[in-house]
């Protein structure tokens, strides 16, 4: 039995049904809507995905929160008393402070607790590409691999996790100052959709531009031919914003222009959907470079 067990934060976007698969804990993040504030849990018992991007789609606005230096602490801090060692792996700092807050609890806890070992890895990824390497970092620890090596991997990897997405409402971007409000009015009268990714330093970039919905999913999907190492061999993930036909639209276009061993589909969940909107699909998979 491995003696050291991987945590991440919610914004991994991962099912409840794999995060118990993969035996990982899951720091919740939260967001406020409406004046009220719930957490992200992995089994949605403050709010179901669907209900969130309803309230979004009526007009509600929601703010989110990074995990602090209390919480991560609070988090980690039992599993070191259980004997356990803990390795980190949390959402890019180029998106959040959620690593920054993770890694002052482990310098702390790792003070105190001398005789443990804990480490912080900021993936520089978010959503599923955070999902899809923390998947691969639990095959690792699952095959006998060291807290030590499966960090190391992590570090070694993680600017090989291609994230490429495309938004339907380019306001929610401009709501959070990821384009610019001229931008945004005319990308949506001229029916523009960007097609963007997580750049080395975890940013979020905007790369190209596509006219029209069916364009940019068809764009994402390109991607894999540009930039996926053996994509047949692969699983990929796909993150999505309550379209979840689009989401298998892109699926089904990648098993056929280019195979996957498997393509597993999950929602984007409040803490990143809130600056996305509804009508987000996202792509993760394996590449050369990002």
């Amino acid at each position: 039995m491995s003696q050291f067990v991987i945590v991440t934060d919610s914004s991994a976007d991962l099912s409840h049904e794999m995060v118990q698969a993969l035996g990982v804990e899951v720091l919740p993040l939260a967001f406020t809507m409406e004046g009220k504030t719930y957490y992200n849990y992995t089994d949605n018992r403050d709010m179901a995905p669907k209900e969130f991007y309803r309230r979004l789609a009526a007009g509600a606005v929601a703010t989110t929160n990074a995990v602090n230096v209390g919480q991560a602490i609070e988090g980690i801090e039992p599993l070191l008393q259980a004997g356990k060692d803990v390795l980190t792996l949390a959402f890019s700092s180029g998106l959040s402070a959620t690593y920054s807050s993770m890694q002052i609890a482990v310098d702390e806890l790792a003070e105190k607790y001398p005789e443990r070992k804990v480490y912080a890895v900021d993936t520089l990824c978010a959503s599923l590409g955070q999902g899809l390497i923390l998947y691969l970092a639990a095959g690792l620890q699952k095959q006998g691999k060291s807290i030590e090596e499966v960090r190391d991997w992590v570090e070694a990897n993680k600017l090989h996790i291609c994230h490429w997405f495309t938004v339907d409402d380019l306001m929610y971007l401009k709501r959070g100052g990821r384009v610019s409000a001229a931008t945004a009015v005319v990308g949506t009268m001229l029916q523009i959709k960007p097609v963007m990714h997580v750049d080395d330093e975890g940013h979020l970039i905007n790369v190209s531009k596509a006219r029209g919905r069916k364009a940019s999913l068809d764009a994402l999907v390109k991607k894999v031919g540009e930039t996926a190492t053996d994509p047949a061999s692969q699983t990929m993930f796909i993150s999505h914003s309550d379209c979840e036909a689009d989401a298998r639209y892109v699926a089904d276009q990648i098993q056929a222009k280019y195979g996957a061993k498997e393509i597993i589909l999950n929602y984007i969940g409040p803490v990143i959907g809130a600056h996305t909107g509804p009508g987000c699909v996202a792509l993760f998979f394996v590449g050369g470079t990002r």
